[in-house]
Formats: C-alpha cells, structure tokens, sequence
C-alpha cells in the first residue's frame, strides 16, 4: 500500500539535495573536502604535487612530535582502538581519568570531563546548563559549536557585537534580576584571530552575576603561562566557571574537554546528553593528548618558535598591505572583500604550492571574504620563504 503523503515528503527532500546550488557550486569550484594523500609535519601531498599546509591548527607542530606519536601507538597497543562505549555505562577507562586529572590541575581547575570531539565539548558546555527561561548573552562573532549549543538549551539569547562589553552591559542590564544568566565568549576567535577582551567583559559578567563560559580551543597552548590560554594570559581564570577546549589543536590530537568546579563537572555528566550518549575518546586520542600536554609544559621552544614565525609572517602580510583583520594570533585571516577574490586568491596560492582554506559569507559577514591561514612552530624558514613567494605572486595577480 503506498502512502503519498511520505513519498511526497521524502522525494521533496531528495530534489533539494539534488538541486542544492551552494552543493553545485561547491562541487564546481573545489575548494574543500580535499583528500591529502600523504602527510609530514607542515608537508602533505595533493593530487600528486608536495605543498605546504599553511591552514592546520597544528600551532604547536605536536601531532608529528615522537612523544605524542609513540604514546599514542602505546595506548592502542595497550587499549584497543575504541572504548566501544559511552563513559557513563561501560567507556571509561583509567587513561580518561588520567587526562582529565591532568588537563584540570593544568588549567587551574578542580575537575574536568574529555569528550571524543571539541564540538560536542561547546555543545554540552552550553546546553547542559542553561535552560528555558535562562538568557544567554552571547558574543556575535562565536562559534557554530556554541550557537548550536544555545539553540539545544532553549534559553532566550541576547546577542550583543563582538569584543564589545558596553553592548554586554546595555544586554544583561535588561534582563530581570531573578533570571538566570550564562555569558559565552570564545578566548581566540579563529576566523578574525582576536583574542576577546576578558577584562572588560569578564567585569560586566562579575556585575550581573553571569555564569561565564569561555571555549578557549584557540587559545589554549598558544597564550598564557605554558599555554595555559587566554584566561590565563589575563590573570582571569578564576572569574570563569567553564573552560572548553579543543585537544586537536595545541595538544595535536582529536577530541575536547570540559573544565571547572566538580560540582559543574558532575551535574555535566549527569545532565548532558550529548556526554551520557556519546561514544568516549579513543585510548590512542587521549595518550597523544596526556604527552602533548606533557612537552608543552617541558619543551617551551615550540610556542617561541610559533611566535617568531607568527611575527615574522604578519609583518610579510603587512608589507604587501593585505588585510589580516587586526589579528593578533597565529590564526591569520587574509580578508580580500569578495567572494571571486578569495576564491581566486585560494587558487593561485595553490598554484605556487601552499595550502590554505577559503571562508566567504555567510561564514564571515558581507564584504569579508577571506582566506584562512594558521602559521604553526613547524613551519621552517625555507616554508616560510616559499610563502611569501608565493604570496607575493598572487597578489600581483589577484
């Protein structure tokens, strides 16, 4: 028996994949989802032809350093591939607790909880604990981890423009005064490669009483002492009751965390569901992560060499008069208006051998089309020269 009303339904949904023109243009251009055939440090392979990467958020070079590689290959000897499970019935494991124990006592924390993905880390942030009739006072420029995290939480959120803490204050002074209030900030935003402005805002926050979330995935290993992150840089960490992060960036593995007072962390792993339900971190994921957190804290040349190289590559982009947005990170974006431009700019780096990342609206906001790049401590000074060249060359040509 047929029934038409779900054949309708279901067809319409196909012919929208099918007829999707953002899909078409995609497909036509190419300028994601590309496949690397081989990978060393800062050098991968693409279509037969050896390239730069210069858009990996490797900003330590630690996913290719030997301790973090052989820890890895340690704990899948030891562990297995997977946990096969979730931590809550049968997934924990007693490399998780040791990560956790490490990454908290790191940051300054009393606890912590990994997730398999720095996604659902944002996520959970957010939606385990604002609820309807909370406000979420939130940054425009956030995350779509986090923003999806609001709209799972079913709190009412106020958007207020981004680093700008008199619009905060002008937000939260709306609000009624028995009603709950979560502020989330990002520590580095990625995109423009700012860091937030904590000191105002997390002045705003101590004000109205916010409960305060910082995803400081960028941020971490890249600012403050030892790369403890951008709270840490400011000498604000104990103004913040949640830290998310990233462990496949700085710490060069896969996966993300939680951090803040135990009580926070437990009521997480007893109301998130997007932890209760999901899969653990691999054994290979979280001892790549445990000894990467380990040299960041003994081997400081790794973050002093991505400052030189940061400086180093600003200044080169300043030079050609090629707007980075005022970044003031390794996350470098090179803003050129438009999306032909970034499209072309893209291409005609990959010409010359360097790999980078396009990002055009709705991504980034009318008229701030860009190319995305991130320098990393493994980028050596002939990389470095081969950039600029080819730089150079595009811009003649752009």
């Amino acid at each position: 028996m047929a029934f038409p009303f779900f054949s309708r339904t279901r067809n319409a949904i196909a012919a929208r994949c099918a007829d999707d023109l953002a899909t078409k243009a995609r497909l036509r251009y190419a300028p994601f989802y590309h496949a690397m055939e081989a990978q060393q440090g800062t050098h991968i392979r693409l279509d037969g032809r050896e390239l730069i990467m210069l858009s990996s958020n490797d900003y330590l070079g630690l996913s290719f350093h030997p301790k973090v590689i052989e820890a890895g290959q340690r704990a899948m000897a030891r562990w297995g591939a997977s946990p096969t499970g979730a931590r809550v019935s049968n997934g924990s494991r007693a490399y998780h607790h040791a990560l956790e124990q490490k990454l908290a006592a790191f940051l300054g924390q009393e606890a912590c909880h990994v997730h398999a993905a720095g996604y659902l880390s944002c996520m959970s942030g957010i939606a385990a604990f604002a609820a309807k009739g909370d406000v979420v006072l939130a940054d425009k420029n956030i995350h779509s981890c986090l923003w999806d995290g609001i709209r799972l939480s079913n709190a009412t959120v106020e958007r207020f423009t981004h680093n700008n803490a008199d619009e905060l204050r002008a937000a939260a002074r709306t609000i009624p005064e028995d009603t709950a209030r979560l502020l989330v900030l990002e520590g580095v935003y990625s995109m423009e490669g700012h860091t937030a402005k904590l000191p105002e805002l997390l002045a705003v926050a101590e004000e109205f009483d916010c409960f305060t979330v910082l995803d400081d995935a960028h941020g971490f290993g890249v600012l403050g002492r030892e790369g403890r992150g951008t709270a840490d840089h400011f000498g604000l960490t104990e103004k913040l009751d949640l830290i998310v992060g990233s462990l496949s960036k700085s710490l060069g593995s896969t996966g993300g965390f939680i951090a803040g007072k135990r009580s926070s962390i437990e009521y997480l792993r007893t109301h998130s569901k997007h932890t209760i339900f999901s899969a653990a971190l691999a054994p290979a994921q979280a001892a790549a992560a445990e000894a990467a957190l380990e040299v960041m804290q003994t081997e400081p040349q790794h973050r002093e060499r991505l400052w030189a190289n940061t400086r180093r590559y600003t200044a080169f982009l300043q030079s050609l008069k090629l707007d980075t947005w005022g970044s003031e990170t390794p996350a470098v974006p090179v803003v050129v208006g438009s999306k032909e431009r970034a499209y072309r700019l893209w291409q005609l780096l990959l010409e010359k051998g360097v790999f980078t990342v396009m990002s055009i609206a709705p991504a980034v906001p009318p008229g701030k089309d860009l190319v995305r790049t991130a320098i990393s401590a493994l980028h050596s000074d002939d990389d470095l020269d081969r950039i600029e060249e080819a730089f150079t060359y595009a811009v003649k040509r752009l």
